[in-house]
C-alpha cells in the first residue's frame, strides 16, 4: 500500500451511490474470498480471513483499522482465535458502494504483504 492509500478520505466532497446487482456481481468476481451477504438494507460484501492464533488475528484486526480510518469507513469485525470475518457495506447509501469494493482490495492487500 502506498501512503497516499492511508490519506483520511474526505467523503463530504465525494459523492457515492449504492451499486446495481450488476455491478456487484462484476466487482465481486474480481475479488478472492468474497461474497454477497444479508438482503435489503442488510446487504453487505463478506470475507472470513483465517489466521494461525489469536496474535496474527489481532494484528490483521489492528492494521485493517488503521486503513479503515484513514478511509472513514469502517466494517463490522466478528473476531475469533483464528479468523476475523470482515463485513461490508455503505450505510449512507443503504447498499453496497464502490468504497466497499476498495476498502476489500486494500484489507486484501494486509494479508498479501
Amino acid at each position: 500500500m502506498t501512503t497516499t492509500m492511508l490519506k483520511k478520505k474526505d467523503w463530504s466532497a465525494l459523492a457515492r451511490r449504492a451499486l446495481t446487482a450488476t455491478e456487484v456481481v462484476a466487482n465481486l468476481a474480481k475479488l478472492e474470498g468474497w461474497s454477497l451477504s444479508g438482503d435489503g438494507a442488510n446487504v453487505a460484501i463478506e470475507k472470513t480471513y483465517h489466521f494461525a492464533n489469536y496474535y496474527e488475528t489481532i494484528s490483521f484486526v489492528n492494521a485493517l483499522a488503521f486503513v479503515a480510518n484513514a478511509q472513514d469507513h469502517h466494517p463490522d469485525l466478528s473476531v475469533h482465535y483464528n479468523r476475523c470475518v470482515v463485513r461490508l457495506n455503505t450505510h449512507d447509501v443503504n447498499g453496497i458502494s464502490s468504497t466497499d469494493f476498495e476498502c476489500a482490495t486494500q484489507f486484501d492487500a494486509l494479508v498479501a504483504l
